[in-house]
């Protein structure tokens, strides 16, 4: 990819933003405030967004309330702000406020391999060793001798355990395969404590890649007794020339600068939006590159392989517990094979690509494609969260 240019920044709405049914919703928020030098959580109510810090400091406070959504609805906040101008301002201008990624103290988790589709993407990427330009001939390969043998079938079941018997006669048996269709997922740690970004922000891809795509999620929302409180939308960027190298280096192709984006708002569950609701999502994709170029793409939760609390079970339990809560991005079916810069190399990110993601009951998340080097520098962090909280006086024992 060539450097980053000037470049206009996406027009976003109160309208394009929301979720279609956003007046019946428990939208929480967060909001740089230049005033109080901080974060404040809020809740989005009609075209405000309300301050609720003086309630609950942290959204990870926020999810370990009972009746955080009759709070996110009801409860008597602070300062008010307008969303058509939280939503308007640019994220790299601290003098004013702007949104931010809607969690803070919660550790960022990924579930990956997750549905059959991209899976054998996966397996592209480490039979190619991350070439883009080998990826057309071992797809029609892996395709030839898979067919659909994927289709439908359950992790760790018996018919799971055929399957890999026939590709390992094959020679096709791989480690994505093994956490795609075996007993236990792939979950691993995608990004620090308070570095997502959130939407209107820049997306970073790391300045050596040239085989990357966004990863366009459902991302859970859980307390700290594991229990999903809510559900957001977000980006896990991928690298796939890096990853396809050496599964090894993961945390080289996932976790870079403002890499990973969620947003724009946390859905709290409640009696119109529940976990079978999430279950059945719809996931849209919109690239619209400064060239031109326009690419599509779709996602339905109804295809993942493993129930969303399968995956919660994976995360949070006996073996592993997390006290502020943790957020789970649940993997992916999107893949895009389609060619952008030359014949059988497929798609790759250009500089400058405005990526929406979007489902009709969480909103759209919209974030623009930079390299990662160039990408606004993480400068806030838990300490720099609790003196601020502190200096506000809303820390609590």
């Amino acid at each position: 990819m060539e450097p980053a240019t000037t470049r206009p920044r996406p027009t976003l709405t109160t309208g394009s933003v929301l979720p279609e049914d956003a007046d019946r919703a428990a939208l929480v928020a967060r909001v740089h405030s230049p005033e109080r030098g901080g974060p404040c959580v809020a809740a989005v109510r009609g075209k405000h967004v309300v301050d609720l810090t003086a309630i609950a400091p942290t959204v990870a406070d926020l999810m370990e309330l009972d009746d955080a959504a009759a709070v996110v609805r009801e409860a008597d906040g602070g300062h008010v702000w307008s969303l058509d101008e939280l939503i308007q301002a640019p994220t790299d201008r601290r003098e004013v406020p702007c949104l931010l990624s809607p969690i803070d103290l919660q550790v960022i988790k990924a579930a990956g391999v997750t549905f059959a589709r991209s899976l054998l993407e996966r397996v592209i990427e480490e039979r190619t060793g991350g070439d883009p330009a080998q990826a057309a001939r071992v797809r029609a390969r892996i395709g030839q001798a898979v067919g659909g043998a994927l289709d439908g079938i359950r992790p760790g079941s018996p018919e799971a355990g055929r399957v890999k018997e026939l590709l390992v006669a094959e020679g096709l048996w791989s480690q994505y395969l093994e956490v795609g269709i075996g007993p236990d997922p792939e979950v691993f740690t995608k990004a620090p404590v308070l570095s997502s970004v959130g939407t209107g922000a820049d997306i970073g891809v790391l300045g050596a890649s040239v085989w990357n795509n966004p990863e366009p999620e459902v991302v859970l929302v859980v307390d700290s007794r594991g229990r999903v409180r809510g559900a957001t939308l977000g980006n896990d960027v991928n690298l796939r020339d890096i990853e396809g190298r050496s599964a090894l280096l993961l945390s080289r192709a996932k976790d870079n600068n403002a890499s990973c984006a969620i947003g724009p708002f946390i859905r709290l569950l409640d009696e119109g939006f529940n976990l079978d609701t999430v279950r059945g999502l719809d996931i849209g994709l919109r690239i619209d590159g400064p060239d031109g170029y326009v690419l599509h793409g779709s996602s339905s939760m109804r295809e993942i392989s493993r129930d969303v609390l399968e995956l919660v079970a994976a995360t949070h339990g006996p073996h592993h517990q997390y006290p502020d809560g943790h957020v789970l991005f649940t993997g992916t079916l999107f893949a895009p094979t389609e060619d952008r810069q030359a014949p059988g190399a497929g798609f790759t990110h250009e500089y400058g690509d405005v990526v929406r993601i979007s489902s009709p009951r969480l909103g759209t998340l919209v974030n623009t494609v930079v390299p990662s080097e160039q990408a606004a520098p993480w400068t806030f962090g838990v300490r720099a969260l609790m003196r601020n909280l502190a200096q506000r006086g809303v820390l609590r024992g």
